[in-house]
């Protein structure tokens, strides 16, 4: 593994803030309405990018406090969601990092990164709201808000985040 300079420490840093800043407007564009939210995932999409482009470590922070400072921001999510939200962005981010890093960057291996961060940070979440809500968390309402009801929203990141991901492959910038 290379060592990491000061300039790629800071690129992160101010990468990692713009994704936090991303994550904070992108849900505005679904008018603030949470079954187009829960639907859309916008918060996802940029902790994502953030795992994946800046690192597991970084993408782990931001997926963390988004939910909470937008939920202290906002009010939405609502709190007990910002919180299970914030485990599953957290796992989301750090998957996304720790897979990209272990798998080939191809494109099998940046599908392979993304869904299988998807998968760990939805079971994340339902473990979180079981938590949280205890009993009355099903596994219906897991099934239902962590795949079914968010199905355009997983469709719209396996159609974005890999050809942005390549790019910057392309690119020399990853």
């Amino acid at each position: 593994m290379k060592k990491k300079t000061v300039r790629q420490y800071v690129l992160n840093l101010v990468l990692s803030a713009m994704f936090l800043a991303l994550g904070i407007v992108l849900p505005f564009f679904t008018g603030q309405i949470p079954q187009v939210g829960g639907m859309l995932l916008p918060m996802h999409l940029p902790v994502l990018l953030c795992g994946l482009i800046c690192g597991w470590q970084y993408g782990g922070v931001v997926g963390f406090v988004l939910p909470l400072m937008r939920s202290a921001m906002f009010g939405m999510p609502p709190f007990l969601t910002a919180v299970a939200m914030a485990f599953e962005l957290a796992a989301y981010g750090l998957g996304a990092g720790l897979l990209y890093r272990l798998l080939p960057h191809r494109i099998a291996g940046v599908y392979g990164a993304l869904v299988g961060a998807m998968l760990i940070g939805r079971v994340s979440f339902g473990i979180a709201m079981f938590l949280l809500l205890g009993g009355s968390y099903t596994w219906e309402a897991f099934v239902s808000g962590a795949f079914v009801t968010a199905l355009p929203g997983i469709i719209l990141h396996l159609l974005l985040i890999p050809p942005i991901v390549l790019a910057l492959q392309k690119a020399g910038k990853l």
